[in-house]
């Protein structure tokens, strides 16, 4: 597998639609890794600019409830408490004592569950289901592996682009 020169894992250019969804996924979470590489604690709860409170400690608690709702909660069906219930249960709010190595561990495993499932699914028309709520909202219930995949590349890309500007704010660093 070839790399991008800071490591990232550069997906394939053909590939079957599995191997390149997954690639593409894989990417964007060595990209959020590589945003937070090198930072203490407190250079990882720095907010972005006022009235944001988003911080790259708080980016990476919460793609961990990401990961394991769409993968775990959506897609296996599995009744799994929230990550991090603190404030609204979206990972984003930070508490005392937890620190970014901590989250990264947290967010690693979820990341590992997550493949996990992608790797143990038979077709990527497989589907998840989502509560009644989430489907009023999404006008349908069930939504199929394939769906959830480009769903988190997505989610992580946006999320990206914030850790981007947050590690500029933080150190300057910019790229990748």
């Amino acid at each position: 597998m070839s790399t991008t020169p800071d490591g990232r894992p550069i997906p394939p250019a053909n590939a079957d639609e599995r191997a390149m969804l997954s690639a593409w996924l894989d990417f964007h979470r060595a990209t959020l890794a590589l945003k937070c590489e090198g930072l203490d604690d407190r250079q990882a709860r720095l907010a972005s600019a006022a009235p944001s409170e988003m911080t790259l400690l708080g980016l990476v608690q919460h793609l961990a409830e990401v990961e394991r709702n769409w993968f775990q909660r959506v897609f296996a069906g599995l009744d799994m408490p929230l990550v991090h219930a603190e404030g609204k249960g979206d990972g984003f709010t930070l508490v005392p004592g937890r620190g970014l190595d901590e989250a990264l561990a947290v967010w690693r495993a979820e990341v590992a569950r997550s493949r996990e499932l992608v790797a143990a699914a038979a077709s990527l028309d497989e589907a998840g289901r989502l509560s009644e709520a989430e489907a009023a909202l999404a006008g349908t219930q069930g939504l199929s592996l394939r769906w959830i995949m480009v769903h988190m590349i997505e989610e992580y890309a946006r999320h990206n682009g914030h850790a981007d500007l947050l590690r500029e704010l933080v150190d300057g660093a910019t790229g990748a």
